[in-house]
C-alpha cells in the first residue's frame, strides 16, 4: 500500500529543500496514510513531531479466502476480496462490524474478526469486545495498516486445522469449536453461518444448563438425544453430522466437553471436568467419506447431571432447534421460545438471547434481508409474468439504495372496476422490518363491506413525494372515468396531491384523524371532561344526516369553548360531515377501514420484502377464492349484510303511515314526517343517500304503490356485482427469491437496502390511540346521532 505524504505549511516556505520539522514553531503540517489524516506539530521546546489527533489505522478486512500453512509454519491467506475501513482507538466494535457487514453483505452478529500480531504469522487473535479492538490499535505500534480477517463458520471449519492457539482465548482453537448445524437449502448471506469457534471462546455463557432434578428425565432432550451417540463403530455422513449429534447427547445427558484434536481427519472430545475418563474418537472411515466411532469411553466420574458449570449453547443452535416451529408459527414469540427451551431441553434463556435466537433462526429459514432487496427487479418481471395486467413497479435512490415498491395485481384492477363502489380509503401503517419503512394502502369495499386491496406500496418513509408518486400509479393502475370518493387523512400532503392526481375525485377527512388532532389541540386547555364532550359533539356533528342536527352539536361545542367552535367551523366540514359531504361514502367516515388488511401486515413485516410482498398477495389470493366459492352459495339477490339491512328498514316500515300523491314524490308519516321522491332515490332523512339502500319511509312507499325495493338498491350490493367482483383470480408467483440463472433481463439492476436500519433490542410497542378517553355513545340506527336512540329521535 502507498503512503501519500502532503506537507501543509501555514506560511509559504524558502525556495531552499526543508525538512517537515525545519518549519517555524507551531506550525502544522499532515501525513496522509491511506485516506486517513494524522495531524503533527513541531513543538519547539522537544525534539521531533507529537501527534495532535487521535491514532488512526487503515484495517484492511478480507473475507473469501482460506489460510494455506507455509513450510515454516506461518500462514499466509489466499483468495477472496477486500475492503479499507479506517478505524481509531475509539472506534466500537459494533460499529466496526456493522460496516465490515455492509461491505460484505454479511451478517454482523455472526462473523468472528482476527488479525495477526506484527511480526508473527503464526498465531490469529480473535477480537471479541471493544477492548480486543483497542488493543489490537495499541498493538501496531507506528504501522499504518493491519489485515483484518472476516471469518465463516464455513471458513473457520475448512482452516481449524492450521489455526494455532488464540493468545486472547488461553485456549485452542480445536477444543472450542462447537457443533456445526448441517446447512439449510436457503439462500444466505456470506457470512451469515454461525462462528461458533469465537462465541465459545469469548462470549460469557450465552446459555445455562438448569441443575439436576427429578424432572430432568423428562426433558424432550434427554428422550430424543440421549441416544444420538451409540457408540463404537457408529457411523456419520459427515464431521458437521457428528458434531452435531455429540452436542445433542452432550445436553441430553447434562455434561459439557471440550475438543482436543478437531481438524479435517480426525475429532478427538474429552469430557471438560477435571479428570473424568469420559472422551471419544472418531475419525475417517478408510477408502471411504464417512465418519466412525473409533474408540469411546462412556464412563463419567463427574455425575454427568449434575455438572452445573454452564453448558454453553449457542444463538445460533437455539436458532436451530426453533426454525421448525417458526415455520409455522411465524408470530413464535420470544417469551414463549424461552418457556418452551426451558421445559423441553432444561436450558435457561433470558428474553434478550431468545430473541436473537429467532433472529438467526429466522434469516436461515427467509434468507437474506439485503438480497431480498436486490431480487426486487426479478420479482416485479415474475408478478407481470404470471399474473399478467398486473402492475409492479419500483425505483432506487441514486446510490441504488431501495426507494419505493408499489403493485396492483390484474384481479383487483379489474373487481375494483367491475364490482366495487368507487370508494378508496387511503391509509398507511410502519413497518418494523429490519430496515423499516412505512406501507401505504388503497383499500376499496365490496358488495358486503368487505376489504378488497387495490394496489399497495413499500416506501422508504411516508413524505409527500411518496405519496404523490403512489397516486400516480394508483390512477395508472384503476384508470376509471367515474368519480372517485377518497377517505384519507387530510394531513401527509394527501390534500393537494389528490387533486392534482385525480381531478374528478372528492376527498372524504378521516375522522378518526381529525377527532385525534382536535383532542390534541385541546389537550392542555380543557379538562378531561370538558373534552369528552367536545369530541362526542363533534362526532355527533360528523354523522348528523341534516343542517339542523349538525349545527346543534356545533352549539354544544360552541358553549364550551368558541375556539373549539372555531376549529371546528374551520376545519372544513364539507370534507367530513354528512349534512355537508358530496362524495358518496356511503357512511364510512374513517381511513382505517381496512384494519384486515394491515393485521396481515403486522403478521408479514418482519419478513424479507420480497416475501412480505408475497405473503400479503397469498392473503388476498386466499380471500378472493374463498370469498368466489361463498358467494356461489348465496341464494338472495343482495349481499348478506345488505339483505339484513334491508329487512330491517322493511319491518320499520309497517308502522308508518303514507300519504299518496301524483307523481314521484310522497309524504310518510310515523315518529316524524319525511318526504320521498322515488324518481330521485331520495328522502328527507338522508337515509337513501348516505347509505345506497332505501330507508324505511321510501320502502313503505314502495309497498303502497307496488314496487320492488329491490330494484332501488345501488348495484354494488347485488350478488351478481359481488361476484364480478371476485370474478379473477390471482395467481402464485412462484420462486420469489431464487431467480433461475439467465432466468431475468433485470439481473444488472442493483438494489440496496435503504439505509434506514431498526435500532437494536426489543421492538418498541405501538402507543394506545389517543382517543381511548372517549366513551362513545350509542348511535341511532337512523340518523347516527349520538346520546338518543331512534324512539326520541327529533332529527327523522
Amino acid at each position: 500500500m502507498k503512503t501519500k505524504i502532503n506537507l501543509q505549511p501555514s506560511k509559504k516556505s524558502k525556495a531552499k529543500k526543508m525538512h517537515p520539522t525545519d518549519y517555524l514553531p507551531e506550525e502544522f503540517f499532515s501525513v496522509w496514510i491511506g485516506a486517513a489524516p494524522q495531524v503533527y506539530q513541531r513543538n519547539s521546546s522537544q525534539s521531533g513531531l507529537k501527534a495532535m489527533a487521535a491514532k488512526k489505522v487503515i484495517a484492511i478486512c478480507q473475507s473469501g479466502g482460506e489460510f494455506v500453512t507455509n513450510k515454516d509454519g506461518s500462514l499466509s491467506y489466499t483468495g477472496g476480496e477486500a475492503y479499507a475501513i479506517d478505524i481509531d482507538q475509539q472506534t466500537l466494535l459494533g460499529d466496526f462490524k456493522s460496516e465490515i457487514a455492509d461491505m460484505f453483505n454479511c451478517s454482523a452478529e455472526t462473523m468472528s474478526i482476527k488479525y495477526f500480531l506484527p511480526g508473527n504469522k503464526k498465531t490469529l487473535i480473535t477480537i471479541s469486545k471493544d477492548k480486543d479492538l483497542q488493543r489490537m490499535v495499541n498493538f501496531l505500534g507506528d504501522t499504518a495498516t493491519v489485515d483484518v480477517f472476516v471469518m465463516s463458520e464455513e471458513a473457520a471449519a475448512r482452516n481449524v486445522s492450521n489455526m494455532p492457539a488464540s493468545r486472547s482465548s488461553r485456549t485452542t482453537v480445536s477444543e472450542a469449536v462447537v457443533p456445526i448445524v448441517e446447512p439449510i437449502d436457503v439462500r444466505v448471506d456470506t457470512c451469515n453461518a454461525i462462528d461458533q469457534i469465537d462465541m465459545e471462546l469469548h462470549e460469557t455463557p450465552l446459555i445455562s444448563v438448569l441443575g439436576s432434578s427429578s424432572d430432568d428425565k423428562h426433558h424432550k432432550a434427554a428422550q430424543q438425544w440421549e441416544n444420538t451417540i451409540t457408540g463404537v463403530d457408529q457411523r456419520f455422513n459427515s464431521f458437521g453430522e457428528f458434531r452435531e449429534a455429540l452436542h445433542k447427547f452432550s445436553i441430553a445427558h447434562g455434561f459439557a466437553y471440550r475438543y482436543k484434536k478437531n481438524d479435517s481427519h480426525r475429532v478427538t472430545v474429552k469430557c471438560k471436568s477435571q479428570g473424568c475418563p469420559w472422551r471419544i474418537y472418531a475419525s475417517r472411515l478408510s477408502t471411504t467419506q464417512l465418519i466412525c466411532i473409533k474408540k469411546m469411553n462412556t464412563d463419567h466420574t463427574c455425575e454427568g447431571a449434575a455438572v452445573k458449570a454452564g453448558y454453553r449453547a449457542t444463538r445460533g443452535w437455539v436458532g436451530s432447534i426453533i426454525k421448525e416451529k417458526l415455520k409455522v408459527s411465524p408470530n413464535y414469540k420470544p417469551k414463549d421460545i424461552a418457556d418452551d427451551i426451558k421445559r423441553e431441553y432444561g436450558i435457561q434463556l433470558n428474553y434478550s438471547q431468545a430473541w436473537r435466537a429467532k433472529e438467526i433462526a429466522r434469516e436461515q429459514l427467509q434468507g437474506s434481508y439485503k438480497e431480498a432487496y436486490n431480487q426486487l427487479p426479478y420479482f416485479c418481471e415474475r408478478i407481470k409474468e404470471t399474473n399478467p395486467g398486473s402492475v409492479a413497479a419500483f425505483t432506487t435512490k441514486e446510490d441504488s439504495s431501495f426507494h419505493r415498491f408499489f403493485v396492483s395485481f390484474h384481479a383487483s384492477i379489474v373487481g375494483f372496476r367491475e364490482g366495487c363502489r368507487p370508494l378508496i380509503f387511503l391509509d398507511s401503517t410502519p413497518l418494523n422490518s429490519k430496515y423499516q419503512g412505512v406501507l401505504l394502502a388503497a383499500i376499496a369495499a365490496d358488495g358486503d363491506d368487505g376489504i378488497f386491496p387495490v394496489a399497495f406500496a413499500v416506501v422508504d418513509a411516508e413524505t409527500d413525494d411518496n405519496w404523490h408518486w403512489f397516486l400516480l400509479e394508483l390512477k395508472s393502475a384503476v384508470s376509471i372515468s367515474q368519480q372517485i370518493t377518497f377517505v384519507a387523512d387530510v394531513q401527509n400532503g394527501l390534500k393537494k396531491s389528490l387533486t392534482e392526481v385525480f381531478d374528478k375525485c372528492y376527498h372524504c377527512y378521516c375522522l378518526r384523524h381529525l377527532a385525534e388532532k382536535l383532542n390534541k389541540d385541546l389537550k392542555g386547555q380543557f379538562s378531561h371532561e370538558a373534552r369528552r364532550f367536545m369530541i362526542n359533539d363533534f362526532y355527533a356533528a360528523a354523522y348528523a344526516p341534516k343542517l339542523e342536527a349538525f349545527q346543534r352539536s356545533a352549539d354544544n361545542i360552541k358553549g364550551i369553548s368558541p375556539e373549539a367552535y372555531n376549529w371546528v367551523i374551520q376545519s372544513g366540514p364539507e370534507h367530513w360531515a354528512n349534512a355537508f359531504s358530496g362524495g358518496a361514502r356511503y357512511n364510512h367516515m374513517t381511513s382505517n377501514f381496512g384494519q384486515q388488511f394491515y393485521s396481515w401486515v403486522s403478521e408479514a413485516h418482519e419478513l424479507p420484502i420480497t416475501q412480505m410482498i408475497d405473503v400479503l398477495r397469498g392473503k388476498t389470493m386466499e380471500a378472493f377464492y374463498s370469498r368466489r366459492v361463498e358467494s356461489n352459495q348465496w341464494v338472495t339477490r343482495l349481499t348478506p349484510s345488505k339483505e339484513e339491512k334491508l329487512q330491517k328498514e322493511t319491518t320499520i316500515a309497517q308502522s308508518l303511515q303514507v300519504l299518496l300523491s301524483q307523481g314521484s314524490t310522497f309524504e310518510v308519516r310515523g315518529e316524524s314526517v319525511d318526504i320521498v321522491d322515488i324518481d330521485h332515490w331520495d328522502c328527507s332523512c338522508k337515509g337513501w343517500q348516505l347509505t345506497g339502500l332505501p330507508c324505511c319511509h321510501a320502502i313503505a312507499v314502495f309497498e303502497c304503490i307496488g314496487r320492488n325495493p329491490y330494484d332501488y338498491c345501488s348495484r354494488y350490493f347485488t350478488v351478481e356485482s359481488y361476484r364480478s367482483t371476485y370474478a379473477e383470480s390471482i395467481h402464485p408467483v412462484p420462486n420469489v427469491d431464487r431467480p433461475l440463472p439467465g432466468e431475468s433481463s433485470l439481473a444488472a439492476v442493483t438494489v440496496t437496502p435503504p439505509p434506514t436500519r431498526r435500532p437494536p433490542g426489543r421492538p418498541k410497542m405501538k402507543q394506545a390511540e389517543s382517543l381511548d378517553i372517549i366513551k362513545r355513545q350509542l348511535q341511532c340506527s337512523k340518523c347516527k346521532g349520538l346520546g338518543h336512540n331512534k324512539k326520541t329521535c327529533k332529527d327523522s
